[in-house]
């Protein structure tokens, strides 16, 4: 599916690569570790919303992150973003490390944030249940551990068809999960916990019930920890519930921004 992705600078001097596509209000989709990509679940959103997906910085240009120390230094560039697509406040759904951004985002500005959906989300630590590190383990051990189908499992280790483009796409997965341990090695745990508060808008709490990766009672967790939120559960599903489970997960997701 052949989106175009839009570049943009932004007042930091920084730039940013942005799929842009659909009308209706604005939607910010922030991706998990695996980078980013264009799938039946934010085809479908972008019927009803105008959807914009970056890529987090460092996943093309590793020099950008260089000049992002920190989780706050994130939660700005995507401050800047919103700056420079003159979009005032937007529903932001962030899945797996993208969800930990959305919630740092949240708590930092959160007048930029319409209705908030976290799925499958990083950024909190139990220590009687870690969260491994999957950067460490072999692509089909974490292909399995993040879905239990086969189905997308294999979508999430595919590679393109044109032989060609295989060496960008191993290059832009590379990146995109080092940029990512950039932010979270050795564990994601940023003190999310104790802003959790200051997060105000309505939030989603959307949860894989199988998920073997991040498990279910972290998504009790955040529930706990913010002032407005309800939780759903996905049956059937694991890490990836937008992928296993597209129409349920939009279903869910449409219904509670309206």
């Amino acid at each position: 599916m052949a989106i175009e992705a839009r570049e943009y600078t932004l007042a930091s001097g920084l730039s940013a690569n942005v799929m842009v596509d659909g009308s209706g209000p604005p939607l910010l989709f922030l991706h998990n570790h695996l980078g980013r990509r264009w799938d039946a679940f934010l085809e479908a959103l972008s019927q009803s919303f105008t959807v914009y997906a970056p890529r987090h910085p460092g996943s093309i240009e590793p020099d950008e992150l260089m000049q992002l120390d920190a989780f706050s230094d994130l939660a700005i560039y995507y401050d800047d973003l919103l700056a420079a697509l003159n979009v005032d406040r937007a529903v932001v759904v962030g899945h797996g490390f993208g969800g930990m951004v959305a919630a740092e985002f949240a708590a930092l500005f959160t007048e930029r944030v319409e209705k908030l959906v976290l799925m499958d989300a990083l950024g909190l630590w139990l220590d009687e249940q870690p969260i491994p590190d999957i950067s460490a383990l072999p692509a089909p051990n974490v292909a399995s551990m993040l879905s239990g189908s086969a189905a997308v499992s294999e979508a999430l280790l595919a590679q393109p068809e044109d032989p060609a483009a295989v060496p960008d796409h191993m290059v832009h997965r590379f990146l995109s999960q080092a940029a990512v341990s950039h932010f979270i090695w050795p564990i994601p745990d940023r003190d999310l916990r104790r802003r959790l508060y200051r997060i105000t808008p309505p939030t989603l709490v959307l949860w894989g019930a199988d998920d073997a990766y991040i498990p279910p009672i972290y998504a009790d967790e955040f529930v706990a920890g913010l002032p407005n939120a309800q939780k759903a559960l996905i049956a059937g599903a694991g890490h990836m519930p937008h992928l296993e489970a597209t129409e349920l997960v939009l279903e869910s997701v449409t219904e509670f921004v309206g």
